[in-house]
């Protein structure tokens, strides 16, 4: 999450252009690492928690830390942060990140800020995206020479990849009108392991009586029992149809 003082508050768009370059000859080289509010979307986690070796509940018990927030205070996850004076990122090194390669999305965008707001096209509701420069006093990036503009930044840094398949889970967590009756704690705890324990949500699925119940392709299915992408996408499907928001499931004829 941005300081928002260091926010340039003009909205940018894909096209919009700039110049930039992080390197470890530059002198403000992982300063950015340090004293940042870092959100974790649901494929961050996947990604961080294979390149760790470690199942899904040990990386959020390690590295995450939980808030509520939104209208339907959704459990959203943020990176917790070493205890030392700087609050530094417990993956910083002197040579950079060691996870580079799996680093979260929000690292992916630094120096943009993305954002979304609803916008009303030919009588729908529409998510639209936004961008703006995050410029920090100490960040000396915006001083090199190197020519982007906002979608080839994306698309160098890979953070497409990450947007796209984060995409139905920000609809979740931005969408206004879930019915009241849906936010009890039990539904809002399935959202948290749904959205981000895929181990135990894959247990939930083949061990429990789930299957059972809702109508699921078997090629899916079978998909689920290795790949945590293909479980998170039908954890987003899950997250809509226990909230009310959306008929994704089919119950079995009983």
């Amino acid at each position: 999450m941005a300081n928002m003082s260091a926010v340039d508050m003009v909205q940018l768009t894909l096209d919009s252009k700039f110049r930039f370059k992080c390197h470890k000859g530059i002198s403000c080289f992982t300063r950015c690492c340090s004293n940042i509010d870092i959100m974790l979307t649901p494929y961050d986690i996947v990604a961080m928690k294979k390149r760790l070796g470690l199942t899904s509940e040990e990386f959020l018990a390690k590295y995450t830390h939980t808030q509520a927030e939104g209208r339907a205070a959704f459990p959203i996850l943020y990176l917790k942060m070493n205890s030392d004076e700087k609050r530094s990122c417990p993956f910083v090194t002197p040579e950079g990140c060691s996870i580079y390669d799996d680093r979260p999305a929000n690292c992916r965008y630094y120096p943009i800020g993305q954002g979304t707001y609803k916008k009303a096209v030919d009588n729908k509701t529409v998510d639209e995206e936004f961008f703006f420069f995050v410029k920090e006093e100490h960040c000396k990036g915006f001083e090199e020479t190197d020519a982007w503009s906002i979608a080839s930044w994306r698309e160098d840094q890979g953070v497409d990849r990450y947007d796209e398949l984060n995409k139905e889970w920000k609809g979740i967590v931005l969408f206004r009108n879930v019915p009241a009756e849906a936010l009890d704690g039990k539904k809002l705890a399935m959202f948290y392991l749904a959205c981000y324990d895929m181990d135990r949500f894959r247990s939930f699925i083949f061990e429990s009586g789930f299957l059972n119940h809702f109508e699921v392709n078997e090629t899916s299915r079978e998909k689920m029992r290795t790949d945590d992408i293909e479980l998170m996408l039908f954890g987003f499907k899950f997250v809509k149809y226990i909230l009310m928001m959306e008929q994704t499931l089919k119950a079995k004829p009983k």
